[in-house]
């Protein structure tokens, strides 16, 4: 039996995770999330096999959680199940530790075999994010600007380009607007702009505008 956690700040979407679980014998919903700090309650109490992870939650989530996860408890596995499409961010999370990355848009049809395939210590990724994976192993003199930014400042970028304001994001990450504004600069020179601008129409060219939750 593979026991699993899932974390989702949205109740709907757990529910109907739980509902295409329900046909699998061998796969059993042992607790929620809905938010980071109620996931890390979790993983330190132990009791599970895997955890199915939204990129995007209130308080702490993205490649942090994930990061911080692994360091406390390296063999677990995760799963990661998000609205992003965008290789970026399945790379980012694989990197971090995650052994697994699902669209939500494919869980109806994929999930089941996801968990199994997580579960049994192998990796679950499209083509797209492995090839993206290989391509970042290898020379080239065209890194792209949004490569060079650390994950968190990845993280307030994607959420400045969505249309956050200073505030919204200081909220939604627990730092201090200072904090945030700070990070704002560092990704205006890393990736050689002027304006919030030009990072939205970057964003856009990239296809890293992906969908966030309010």
């Amino acid at each position: 039996m593979i026991r699993i956690v899932i974390a989702d700040d949205h109740t709907i979407m757990r529910e109907g995770l739980k509902r295409i679980l329900d046909g699998a014998d061998d796969i059993e919903v042992v607790g929620e999330a809905v938010d980071g700090f109620e996931a890390l309650a979790h993983v330190r109490k132990g009791g599970f096999d895997l955890l199915m992870l939204d990129l995007s939650m209130p308080g702490r989530s993205g490649v942090e959680l994930i990061r911080q996860i692994k360091d406390e408890v390296p063999k677990l596995p995760i799963l990661i199940l998000t609205m992003h499409e965008e290789e970026q961010y399945a790379v980012r999370a694989i990197r971090a530790g995650a052994r697994g990355y699902l669209t939500k848009e494919s869980a109806g049809t994929q999930l089941v075999s996801a968990i199994r395939k997580v579960a049994s210590g192998r990796p679950y990724i499209s083509l797209e994010v492995a090839e993206q994976l290989a391509m970042d192993v290898m020379p080239s003199n065209e890194d792209l600007p949004h490569k060079q930014l650390s994950n968190r400042e990845f993280e307030v970028f994607t959420l400045l380009v969505s249309g956050k304001s200073i505030t919204e994001i200081a909220d939604l990450l627990h730092l201090s607007a200072k904090t945030v504004s700070t990070h704002k600069t560092r990704i205006l020179t890393k990736m050689n702009m002027n304006s919030l601008a030009e990072m939205v129409q970057y964003a856009v060219q990239h296809r890293l505008l992906g969908p966030l939750k309010n």
